[in-house]
């Protein structure tokens, strides 16, 4: 029995309240979620893959990242000395001095744990040589050691003093002190470090924020204390100069540059779609539903994201901003379907799109979800924010439009454009005269030679760095405090691992040489190894039996060479016998060390299967030839340890090329999968004719991007999964709509408008990443939009 129209109403007003429920439900959800803690993440890292790496690499990884992620270095760059030493006191007591206190540690080139630090080495003396040192000894070469301490002695800067040479008469222990900062650049004037540059001198002044760089409240308040502090050195010292570098400035970059995005972006799709709904319907309904679908979808999305993440990154607004262009869809194809037929009801137009609808859903669902299987927590993200928001769209069609589409529609010419495209291509491509039918059979053969050329000259290219792309000014900054710091430290790094800590230390020694030739080589400019601080007991034993012998056997030469008194020989002898059981321990070291030495102890890490496991970090500092250096590395032998490169990045941007080639994969196995089940539906011939559509833009897509040189990556695989799932949509709504394709047409036009302009526009990022994704969607879809018209051929002619 037919339903009344009381009935009617009673249904859609159910059906909206159901919506609004949904709808509130929603908004508590959300609001509920960040008052938990949820929040908008701008750490470039949460992005990353997280790599499968042992229990011992993975700390190795955590500390060095911790180590870099919130230090901040500043160069004062002064006239001389005094200048740079004054402005730098005065930069590191504005910054202490700030009333939020970003910052935890401020410092330059001293502490005070660096006398401490002496003050033990100099007990562990006689267990202590340089490299030069031990060698003269070990060929009994000792006068060229009392020829250096009698340089000393008589020299307006050496370091003798009485209490120093009764305790060390050849003045051994300097020189050891000296070797732990091989770096003759820098130099220490009253606790800064000072090092020259071509026009003066460059204080360093390093600070460590409190909390992480990429959190938006700490980015505004350290930069807000650097700045304070900056402009009151100027007021003293107008002629200072500054030089920045940190993953401070990074991220905030990052994050203006999102923001940016995010609004350029976002409001030109608003714009660009609210001027279309205008040109296509001359109404204000069909905008407000547009509205609502677009702000349900959102809501959805967010709270979706939140729910699943606890936070949202802002490179996934920015990709999510394409939400728009794809939401927006459902809206058109009802109105553009109730224009076609204008006297069906809102119910009626919905159960007339119904199978298409749903099945769009599915497909577009699908593909953003087959993004959601990468390793890339940020891309995780962008698959439930865009699923999300499509189902929040799909539910406010079915629930909201029956009771607000039944408003009537001002006709346009959007119907007849629609209509005269179609014929004009019907007779485009089935031409009556001979040269017509000849230029037809060309066609084929230019989209194959094309595909030949464009598909013969792709390229990859993987490299992680494409994720983010920094100013120049930034980077600029930071290499010149590079070539300051004679390369500074990277993050990549050298990981040396023993079964026990004796092993280790061995190790760290062996690898020494090693990387002093490779710094020879050009590869690296630096590297800062423990093997200086911490020598095994091995080498303090054989460094303490050569002072022995020395001592034993010359001690009485020394003293007089020297002008010594001979009263000091028992003290000095005593002295050495009690040496003989007190060696130098890591724990004895790290003690007094600062925290850049402790960093680089790893100390006893448990392995997977619980066996002991010791590590150290070497850190690299100027790395000009990564592979020459890992090369090297594996050439040597190491008896009693492991000796790996660590490099995160060459890591992850491996495990993209292998996704990349897995999605491609994927894509295959989804057409040929697409073509089984739709064959079920309409047949064999017009599945496949549906499933041509998105595989012929995917390979005319990749065959223009080989023609312009761009090189593939997995974002440009990711796009192509989005090219799937649109281009299929395309082709079911033709395939639905059998005879009466102009308002198919027309609604199709509409959506490729909106969805160029959301994913189009992507193109015009700053970022590399999202830059190759929109541009692969604004060619990709392009040819999806010109090729499915054609199936309304295979419709036609299988009725």
């Amino acid at each position: 029995m037919p339903r009344g129209p009381l009935n009617v109403l009673t249904s859609t007003t159910s059906r909206f309240a159901l919506w609004l429920i949904l709808l509130l439900a929603m908004l508590i959800g959300g609001v509920w979620q960040w008052q938990q803690g949820a929040r908008i993440q701008t750490d470039i890292l949460a992005m990353l893959p997280h790599l499968q790496q042992d229990k011992l690499t993975e700390t190795a990884l955590n500390t060095v990242e911790q180590r870099l992620a919130n230090q901040v270095y500043i160069a004062l760059l002064a006239e001389n000395d005094n200048q740079a030493v004054d402005a730098a006191q005065q930069f590191m007591a504005s910054l202490q001095h700030q009333p939020q206190q970003p910052f935890s540690v401020i410092r330059s080139g001293a502490d005070n744990q660096i006398t401490q630090l002496a003050k033990v080495y100099f007990e562990h003396r006689f267990s202590l040589l340089t490299q030069e040192q031990a060698r003269a000894l070990e060929t009994d070469n000792w006068h060229e050691l009392l020829n250096a301490a009698q340089n000393q002695l008589y020299s307006a800067f050496g370091f003798a003093n009485s209490q120093l040479l009764a305790s060390d008469p050849l003045l051994l222990f300097p020189a050891n002190l000296l070797a732990l900062s091989p770096n003759s650049k820098l130099r220490r004037k009253q606790g800064v470090l000072l090092t020259d540059t071509d026009h003066g001198v460059a204080a360093i002044v390093m600070a460590k924020g409190r909390d992480s760089a990429f959190s938006p409240t700490a980015q505004q308040q350290q930069m807000l204390a650097l700045q304070t502090a900056f402009s009151q050195v100027n007021q003293q010292h107008p002629q200072i100069q500054f030089l920045k570098a940190g993953a401070l400035f990074h991220a905030i970059a990052a994050t203006e540059s999102a923001k940016q995005e995010i609004s350029k972006i976002g409001l030109i799709s608003m714009l660009g779609i609210v001027l279309l709904v205008w040109l296509a319907f001359r109404s204000v309904m069909p905008l407000v539903a547009a509205t609502l679908t677009l702000t349900t979808g959102v809501v959805f999305a967010f709270v979706a994201t939140l729910s699943l993440f606890g936070e949202l990154h802002l490179l996934t607004l920015v990709f999510g901003t394409s939400l728009i262009g794809v939401a927006i869809d459902y809206s058109f194809h009802f109105y553009c379907e109730k224009q076609a037929h204008p006297t069906d009801n809102a119910s009626d137009t919905i159960k007339r799109i119904f199978p298409a609808l749903t099945l769009a859903l599915a497909t577009s669902a699908s593909a953003f979800i087959a993004i959601g299987f990468t390793p890339f927590p940020g891309m995780q993200q962008v698959a439930v924010f865009c699923a999300a928001g499509l189902i929040g769209a799909y539910l406010t069609l079915l629930l909201v439009f029956p009771l607000l589409g039944n408003h009537p529609l001002t006709h346009t010419r959007g119907l007849g454009v629609a209509q005269a495209y179609l014929r004009w291509l019907h007779r485009l491509f089935s031409p009556s005269h001979a040269a017509k039918k000849v230029a037809l059979m060309l066609l084929p053969v230019a989209v194959l030679v094309m595909l030949l050329m464009g598909l013969s000259q792709i390229t990859s290219n993987d490299d992680i760095r494409q994720l983010q792309q920094s100013p120049e000014a930034i980077t600029s900054e930071e290499n010149q405090l590079r070539q300051l710091l004679s390369g500074g430290t990277d993050n990549q790094f050298i990981l040396v691992s023993s079964a026990n800590e004796q092993d280790l230390l061995h190790t760290l020694e062996q690898l020494t040489p090693v990387l002093d030739a490779a710094i020879a080589n050009n590869e690296i400019a630096q590297a800062l190894s423990l093997s200086r601080f911490m020598p095994s007991m091995t080498r303090q034993q054989h460094h303490y039996q050569l002072q022995q012998q020395l001592y034993q056997q010359h001690l009485a030469e020394i003293i007089e060479q020297m002008g010594l008194d001979d009263s000091i020989k028992p003290s000095l002898l005593a002295e050495l016998s009690q040496a003989s059981t007190a060696w130098l321990t890591p724990q004895t070291v790290l003690k007094h060390a600062n925290d850049d030495l402790t960093a680089l102890w790893l100390g006893d890490v448990a392995s997977d299967n619980s066996t002991p496991q010791y590590g150290a970090i070497v850190l690299l500092g100027g790395i000009h030839s990564l592979p020459s250096l890992t090369q090297r590395l594996s050439h040597q032998n190491w008896p009693v340890g492991q000796v790996t490169v660590i490099d995160k990045v060459g890591d992850i941007s491996t495990l993209m090329g292998q996704y990349r080639q897995l999605t491609f994969q994927l894509l295959m196995w989804v057409f040929a999968l697409a073509s089984i089940a739709f064959s079920v539906k309409y047949g064999i011939k017009l599945a496949l004719a549906i499933v041509a559509v998105p595989a012929l833009a995917v390979l005319l897509t990749l065959a223009c991007l080989g023609l312009v040189g761009s090189s593939i990556s997995l974002f440009h695989a990711l796009a192509f999964i989005l090219v799937l799932g649109i281009g299929i949509d395309y082709s079911l709504f033709f395939a639905e709509a059998k005879h009466t394709s102009n308002g198919v047409m027309m609604a199709i036009f509409m959506s490729a408008c909106s969805t160029l302009l959301a994913f189009g526009l992507l193109a015009l990022s700053q970022t590399h990443a999202i830059h190759f994704f929109g541009l692969t969607l604004l060619i990709g879809i392009s040819f999806a939009f010109v090729l499915a018209p054609f199936i309304s051929f295979f419709t036609r002619k299988s009725l």
